[in-house]
């Protein structure tokens, strides 16, 4: 099938498309293709998880049950772990995890998995698009090499391109259908038939010169994050030696119509993407003889936080007269951030390890997490009810949930530490970050 024939065929929507991984980009993405009239295998070797969504036990809060429920019953929605069923697939997306091996080393064996298992079902006429964030290089120089092995070759057989995901979990207001699209593929007509796909989803795709530009897009919103977030945490610690409330002076900020966005101080940074993307690329760029000491004290910077608030917390008490060994602290959200029930890297974890450690008390509450068992935590979330907060030496607001009755909490705490600025007033319990 020539590139002709197989944008016809994605403009007729009678193109198959498979997307290998259903986490919280490739079934948000599968979904939404199928909802626009494509038929769309979603494979997953997480059986399990494969499981869970055809049952309708869906973990994932960004799609809807029944909208699930209605494509399965139609059949034009297939989730298996059976993933020879690429062979049926002309168009082929790769959503998989792409974690550290350690703190500056990427790992792709995620990738890599992937791909070789796509390699066995190559056949003439297909698209492969990756999405999965990845270091500047990785299409081109790492996957086309692998499905080039069996002899077939990247715009003459079969068409290679990248597509960064955007995803933004739980927020309603931009699901992935209303995120421009970003494209780059290893030759124009890849870069033409890509944005021909999705297009059939998302109303605006923009088209980059090259997969390493697509790649190199994603990397710099993410890394952008990461700096701002590390620097307003350094700014918050600068205004607390001074007396200052680093809110209040962003708020002020924030009323210049130009030149400045407001990030905001937190526990660190969490989920996916801004903790471990930025890693990619200065791990990518030290191969290019490039030090990049702003991703670097960025991510070391976030890392501290934690420690930096456990050091505040132990001041407030002292402050307040709390003279026990062992204080009981209550946290209130743990997960990565407002409304949504994922715990992927968030810096409340490592924050309740840390409290653990100096042998505190420690107790939570989250609307979202009944019970966390993860790395040496394993606990269950107690009732907010005002026994409860009383019994509270301090009471610690780490993520600011809507499903949470701040004013509960403000009228039978002992003490408050606010990380949200939840209690913007001044309140002689409360202690701001």
């Amino acid at each position: 099938m020539d590139v002709k024939a197989l944008k016809k065929k994605i403009d007729q929507k009678k193109a198959c498309i498979a997307v290998i991984g259903l986490g919280y980009v490739g079934l948000p993405l599968a979904v939404s293709f199928a909802k626009a009239g494509f038929k769309v295998y979603g494979l997953d070797k997480n059986h399990e998880r494969v499981d869970r969504i055809r049952h309708g036990k869906n973990y994932n809060e960004d799609v809807s049950l029944k909208d699930i429920a209605i494509l399965l019953k139609k059949k034009v929605f297939e989730v298996s772990g059976n993933l020879a069923l690429l062979e049926r697939a002309d168009v082929i997306i790769i959503c998989v995890p792409t974690p550290l091996k350690s703190k500056y080393t990427p790992d792709v064996s995620y990738i890599k998995g992937a791909v070789e298992t796509i390699c066995r079902h190559l056949r003439p006429g297909k698209i492969v698009i990756l999405e999965s964030t990845t270091y500047p290089g990785t299409t081109e120089e790492f996957i086309r090499p692998l499905l080039e092995k069996g002899g077939l070759r990247v715009g003459k057989d079969f068409y290679l391109a990248f597509s960064p995901e955007r995803i933004d979990p739980g927020n309603k207001k931009h699901p992935v259908t209303k995120i421009p699209k970003i494209v780059g593929g290893l030759d124009a007509q890849t870069s033409l038939l890509a944005k021909t796909l999705y297009e059939k989803i998302v109303s605006r795709v923009h088209v980059v010169s090259s997969a390493r530009a697509a790649e190199m897009t994603k990397l710099l919103e993410n890394t952008f994050r990461l700096v701002n977030i590390s620097w307003v945490n350094e700014a918050m610690m600068m205004c607390h030696k001074m007396g200052i409330d680093i809110w209040e002076v962003i708020e002020a900020a924030k009323t210049k119509p130009f030149g400045f966005m407001p990030f905001y101080p937190s526990l660190g940074v969490g989920g996916h993407c801004i903790p471990d993307d930025p890693l990619y690329l200065y791990w990518k760029a030290k191969h290019h003889g490039i030090s990049s000491k702003f991703i670097k004290l960025s991510a070391d910077t976030n890392d501290k936080v934690p420690r930096y608030v456990l050091s505040r917390l132990h001041q407030l008490l002292k402050a307040r007269g709390v003279a026990r060994k062992k204080p009981r602290i209550l946290v209130v959200g743990v997960t990565y951030k407002k409304d949504v029930k994922d715990l992927r890297r968030s810096p409340v974890i490592a924050f309740l390890e840390l409290l653990k450690k100096v042998q505190h008390q420690v107790v939570y509450h989250d609307p979202f997490i009944p019970y966390l068992s993860i790395d040496h935590l394993d606990m269950e979330s107690v009732t907010l009810a005002p026994q409860e907060v009383r019994k509270a030496d301090c009471v610690i607001v780490a993520v600011p949930h809507t499903k949470i009755d701040y004013a509960l909490i403000l009228k039978e705490a002992q003490n408050i530490f606010d990380l949200c600025n939840i209690y913007a007033g001044k309140n002689k319990k409360v202690h701001k970050l």
